[in-house]
């Protein structure tokens, strides 16, 4: 196990996992990040270097943590090799299994090695697994003709929603997801739609794996075309900065799989597959 630290072998790490998307996409997200002012404290272990099979971006161990936190306990995968990387889990503190975490990447095998890691060491395991989509928006600005009512106000969010944000996220309504996402404002693209007393109505933001998440807008503002814009803007506001234009939606997410289906994206082979797992000291 090697933690890459050198800021040049970080940099080659990036243009090397161009080479396998778009099963890379969520660690290359990760790494370009790290390259990028690391602002979630990322580091990188790989199992060799520089003929690597197996990467995992995780938190550097200096980092602040709660363990109750699996929406910073994040290790992103990728591998070139199944058996490397289930050696890298194997191996003493790779992962902190102490800790409620969330491991996730695009590569089908994923879930039956974690899980039978996870497993050996008496973790419960939450499995979910989502439909992969990449999208390439035209750099034109925003098309508002087709919005119904009043051009509204096109920004992007504040740490003052933090609270909305948490209260509207699916995966939210605790008191670590509102400290994430309260991060996740601070340190990554977003975009919102405001209506004209200055509240949020509509908006997407970045996660730390540069995928576009928790795309929504309030029940009584829907059909009007905001999440198409507010889509397309964060999008571009990526794709502007480098980055990939990715996210994940669940099958039975109709709306969403709809509107990326109206933005042409493009839904990947792979399957975006996230495991969190808890300890039994934390469990019940």
């Amino acid at each position: 196990m090697l933690v890459l630290s050198c800021s040049t072998k970080l940099l080659i790490l990036e243009k090397m996992l161009k080479s396998y998307f778009p099963e890379s996409l969520k660690v290359y997200g990760a790494v370009m990040n790290m390259n990028r002012g690391n602002p979630f404290q990322k580091e990188v272990v790989v199992d060799s270097w520089p003929d690597f099979k197996a990467v995992i971006t995780r938190r550097q161990k200096e980092a602040e943590t709660d363990n109750l936190d699996h929406y910073s306990n994040a290790y992103a995968v990728f591998y070139k090799d199944v058996k490397a990387y289930q050696r890298l889990l194997e191996e003493h503190d790779v992962i902190n299994w102490d800790q409620v975490l969330q491991i996730q990447g695009l590569q089908s095998e994923l879930h039956d090695v974690s899980k039978a890691v996870a497993n050996s060491k008496k973790l419960g395991v939450k499995f979910t697994s989502f439909k992969a989509v990449q999208f390439f928006p035209h750099p034109l600005l925003p098309d508002t003709s087709s919005l119904k009512g009043s051009v509204p106000q096109l920004t992007y969010l504040s740490v003052a929603d933090a609270d909305l944000l948490n209260r509207t996220w699916s995966r939210g309504g605790n008191e670590q997801c509102l400290r994430y996402i309260t991060k996740l404002i601070s340190c990554f693209p977003s975009v919102c739609v405001r209506d004209d007393k200055g509240n949020p109505i509509s908006w997407s933001l970045t996660d730390q794996f540069a995928t576009m998440c928790h795309g929504y807008t309030l029940p009584e503002h829907r059909r009007k075309g905001y999440s198409k814009l507010v889509a397309l803007t964060l999008a571009r506001k990526l794709q502007s900065r480098g980055f990939p234009c990715q996210g994940n939606v669940l099958d039975d997410n109709t709306a969403s799989i709809s509107l990326l289906k109206n933005l042409r994206a493009e839904f990947l082979p792979c399957r975006f597959h996230r495991l969190i797992l808890t300890p039994a000291a934390f469990s019940g």
